[in-house]
This record gives structure tokens, C-alpha cells and sequence, in this order.
């Protein structure tokens, strides 16, 4: 099994730290780097042991029949990790296509 991300979700990843800093979640941008390392680190590794759920129809702009995981960082937020499996070659792929988290899709949840 492996874990695999769009580009779009990459790209992301490479803003997220920027924009938690800027937000002022993080006192030092140093921080804000380590937790979006720490939670792709924590995708890439349990996303195939994690209990999901279908996504629900909101999110077919990012891809259709997708599942959801869920991943609590802090006790006021958790990230949603929207994806697809396929088979590879006979490995198991869980491909990432969208990241958000509780803040900005609870309502659509």
C-alpha cells in the first residue's frame, strides 16, 4: 500500500506552513513547518489504517465516489483527507485529490 498526492495537494502542503504562520496560528514559522510535515508524515503513514467514510456529494468537484479520513491535530481542529483507492500493479494506492480542514468544511460535513 502506499499513499500518493495530486499536485494540487502538494502545492498546498507547500503553502500551508506559510499560511498558518501568517495567520498567526504558530509564533515562529519554524513551528508552522514542522506541524504541515508532521501531519503529511501522519497521512502518508495511517491514511490506509484509518476508518473512513464516503465523502459527501459537496466534494465531487475534487472527485467522485471519494472517501474521507479523518485527522485530529489539536483538541479544535481536525483535518478531512478526501481520496480514491485504485490498484497499481497489484499494490493498493490511496491517492490524495483534497485536504481541508474543520474550520473551513464543517458545514458541508
Amino acid at each position: 500500500m502506499s499513499v500518493e498526492f495530486l499536485p494540487e495537494v502538494v502545492g498546498y502542503f507547500e503553502k500551508l506552513a506559510r499560511i498558518l504562520f501568517v495567520n498567526g496560528y504558530f509564533g515562529g514559522y519554524e513551528w508552522a513547518v514542522r506541524y504541515v510535515n508532521d501531519l503529511n508524515i501522519d497521512i502518508k503513514t495511517t491514511l490506509p489504517m484509518r476508518s473512513h467514510r464516503p465523502a459527501p456529494k459537496h466534494f465531487d468537484k475534487y472527485g467522485k465516489s471519494m472517501k474521507y479520513a479523518i485527522f485530529r491535530k489539536s483538541k479544535r481542529t481536525s483535518w478531512y483527507v478526501f481520496f480514491k483507492t485504485y490498484n497499481r500493479d497489484g499494490e493498493k494506492i490511496f491517492l490524495v485529490r483534497y485536504i481541508a480542514n474543520n474550520h473551513t468544511i464543517a458545514q458541508y460535513l
